[in-house]
Parts: structure tokens; C-alpha cells; sequence
């Protein structure tokens, strides 16, 4: 029962993943993109963006490579920060060519920060998904310390939720490009997850 829940998960992120890469393909807009947008700049205030601006930091590529070296660093079984380091390069890649696949452009608003490139899917939310999904999937299998444990937890939740949001509240993203990003990095950890389990 527990693997046809997974592959029923699977099959409906795949299947968000794919209208949202249509409707891209096809430029067209969606509702979800204008509604989000819409909320996002009703939250626009002066001393919120600072704030805003940490938190999207922690989805750059910077912030996830000083995190991989830390657990290179202090983590003992090696194996394990390995697999964090080859999940970081992944995903990365994986989020560059998917990129030049689609090549949507950035939305026309007037952004908080300066950002180039395409905009789908979102490399913040993609990458930050599959970083701190990884860390928590680790956290979760080799943490016993309970009072350790499920405040990392919650924390790493919700610094992926805040980064996803992040992007839309700076103008730089569309919500589809978010939540493409997002279904794609949990389908892809499932999978990578799975074959990580064989070596650490």
C-alpha cells in the first residue's frame, strides 16, 4: 500500500509538472500565475523586503554550497556528505538544462533584484527543494535526538516553502515557475533517495 501511495504521489507531481510545462511551452498564462502575483505585491512593503532578500539568499547556489561543505566538514561517514555534494551538482545541472529546454523569459514587473537567465523552472525553488529535501530526508533517518530533530525539521520545511515564495515577492518568478520546480526536485529526490539508501 505504502509504494502504490508513493507511485500515486509520483504520478500527480509529474502530472502538475507536465501542465505547467505545457502551458510554458505554448506561452500561455495561467490563472495561478496572476492570483499569486496579485498577493505577493499586496505584501510588498520597504522594511519586509530586507527580510525577504535573506531568505532568498538561502536558496543561492553559495548559501547550498557552504552548507554541502559543512556537512563535508562535520559529518563522520563521509559517504553522507558525498551524497549531499552529488545531490547539489545534480540537481543543478538538471535544473540548467531544463531551463534551456523551455527558455521562458523572466515576468515583465518591475523586480526587486536584479536577476538574468530564464525563468522556468525556478533554479531557487528547484535547487532549495532537492538541498534541503535531502537534509531533511537525512535529518529525519539519522537523527534520534527528538528535541534536535523536529525543529531542524520544521525549519528546513519552511525555508523551502519561504524560498519558493521569495522569488514570486521579488518579481523575479512566476508561481508556475515555482511550483514546476518544486514538483520536479520531490519526483527527482524519490528517485535519488532511493538510490543514495544503496551506498550510505
Amino acid at each position: 500500500m505504502k509504494k502504490y501511495g508513493k507511485i500515486i504521489i509520483i504520478l500527480g507531481l509529474l502530472l502538475i509538472f507536465s501542465v505547467i510545462a505545457i502551458n510554458v511551452f505554448n506561452d500561455k498564462s495561467m490563472v495561478i500565475d496572476k492570483m499569486v502575483q496579485d498577493l505577493a505585491s499586496n505584501l510588498v512593503r520597504d522594511n519586509l523586503t530586507p527580510i525577504v532578500k535573506v531568505i532568498t539568499w538561502c536558496g543561492d547556489s553559495l548559501c547550498m554550497i557552504i552548507g554541502t561543505i559543512l556537512v563535508l566538514v562535520f559529518v563522520k561517514k563521509k559517504k553522507i556528505g558525498l551524497s549531499v555534494l552529488i545531490n547539489l551538482l545534480v540537481i543543478a545541472i538538471l535544473n540548467f538544462v531544463l531551463k534551456l529546454i523551455w527558455m521562458r523569459p523572466r515576468p515583465e514587473l518591475d523586480m526587486l533584484i536584479y536577476e538574468d537567465g530564464f525563468s522556468f523552472p525556478s533554479g531557487h525553488s528547484m535547487v532549495s527543494m532537492a538541498f534541503y529535501g535531502y537534509l531533511i530526508y537525512l535529518i529525519y533517518t539519522y537523527v534520534d535526538n527528538r528535541k534536535v530533530k523536529w525543529p531542524l525539521l520544521i525549519f528546513l520545511m519552511l525555508i523551502i516553502l519561504l524560498i519558493g515564495f521569495s522569488r514570486i515577492y521579488l518579481g523575479v518568478h512566476y508561481a508556475s515557475d515555482v511550483i514546476g520546480g518544486f514538483c520536479f526536485s520531490i519526483v527527482y529526490l524519490f528517485i535519488y533517495i532511493k538510490m543514495a539508501k544503496k551506498y550510505i
